[in-house]
């Protein structure tokens, strides 16, 4: 699967990050690119995010950057920008996990594939050296498992160490098409995400929900028996990421909160609002405005096909008064002003008065109605 030979990774190199000339010119110790960065040059996909390991301090490279590093002491780790993209650097460490899905502990490399060793699938664990002549540092074949379109790992406790590469395994298969070899499947069916906690596992989570394939993912993490889906959840993450693609559904709800609500659940308001049958567009417009825009969605896709209509037509609906009309009309500020505001708009909406005249008549006698 792999479409960019070594002999021609100089060249993509240059092409895909050209900004890490700069990383050259600044850097006092060995440094490499490494993780998804190379495995995506190696697919021709183009950029990624830029992660480099330096066989030194992070920091210090940073600074000779010449950009103001935010640090993660911890794990010797440093953010810079570069062309306004993000860079992560990391110091070459070995880790070494006290218990299982415990954060590692970690201790300086001076030998980028000890780093490497720490990687969870050998289709990440590669990296290119920026000093001197560009080469392929590929100690585990993550190239011929990428050429293959297999995920392995890169040893038996791998999934005992850090339970959420298993989690990350769904997210590369589906958005690479990959599988993984028979001996990381059965490492899978083992794997106990119960020993990390709720917020690590919601997290990595929604990296896979904000994936293109996420449907997938989802049915992938059921199959291997991690999570349990919604009932006809997947279809339903199916439905939703089809709606997300498409106008006016589109960017109307964060794709990662509505593709794990879709998938996981659990239900919410989106099956009242589902069931529900609006025969005026005010009411309509009622039930939708108390969802929010995850539900709205996942309402949609369980069949509220009057929702498609709310969005283009009835939510923008404006009357052409405001409160400052039945102020200057002779009603008192207080409760009675947004009362006939809301009467007017809900005759307008159902159709029964238009312009301004009739919205302004309509809001006067409800309000002075409500004054009484």
């Amino acid at each position: 699967m792999a479409s960019i030979s070594t002999d021609k990774l100089s060249e993509a190199l240059q092409r895909a990050y050209p900004e890490l000339a700069a990383v050259r010119a600044a850097a006092a110790a060995p440094v490499y690119l490494v993780g998804g960065a190379v495995r995506d040059l190696l697919l021709g996909r183009g950029r990624s995010d830029i992660d480099l390991a330096v066989l030194g301090e992070a920091g210090a490279l940073a600074a000779g950057l010449g950009a103001e590093p935010v640090e993660h002491e911890r794990f010797a780790t440093a953010k810079v920008r570069l062309d306004d993209h993000e860079v992560d650097i990391a110091g070459a460490r070995a880790e070494n996990y006290p218990h299982p899905g415990a954060l590692p502990e970690v201790e300086p490399a001076d030998d980028i594939e000890v780093d490497l060793r720490r990687r969870d699938f050998t289709i990440n664990a590669m990296a290119v050296p920026l000093q001197g002549e560009p080469r392929l540092i590929d100690p585990h074949g993550g190239q011929a498992d990428l050429e293959a379109g297999l995920l392995r790992v890169l040893h038996e406790r791998s999934f005992e160490d850090d339970p959420t590469r298993a989690l990350r395994a769904a997210r590369y298969a589906a958005r690479f098409g990959f599988r993984p070899e028979t001996e990381t499947q059965a490492l899978l069916l083992k794997a106990d995400l119960d020993t990390v906690s709720s917020d690590r596992r919601r997290a990595e989570l929604l990296r896979l929900a904000a994936e293109p394939e996420a449907a997938r993912g989802f049915g992938l993490l059921a199959e291997w028996g991690l999570v349990e889906t919604r009932e006809d959840g997947l279809r339903l993450a199916a439905r939703a990421a089809e709606l997300l693609a498409e106008p006016p559904w589109r960017d109307l709800a964060p794709r990662d909160q509505t593709m794990i609500k879709a998938a996981l659940g659990p239900p919410g308001g989106e099956v009242e609002l589902a069931a529900a049958r609006p025969q005026q567009p005010s009411l309509a417009g009622e039930l939708a405005s108390r969802r929010n825009p995850v539900e709205l969605v996942l309402a949609r896709a369980l069949g509220a096909e009057w929702l498609d209509r709310y969005l283009t037509e009835w939510r923008s609906v404006a009357l052409e008064i405001d409160g400052a009309d039945l102020i200057e009309a002779g009603v008192p500020q207080g409760t009675a002003i947004g009362r006939g505001l809301k009467e007017a708009l809900i005759r307008k909406l159902d159709e029964e008065i238009s312009g301004r005249e009739q919205e302004l008549e309509v809001a006067l006698a409800a309000a002075r109605w409500a004054g009484r």
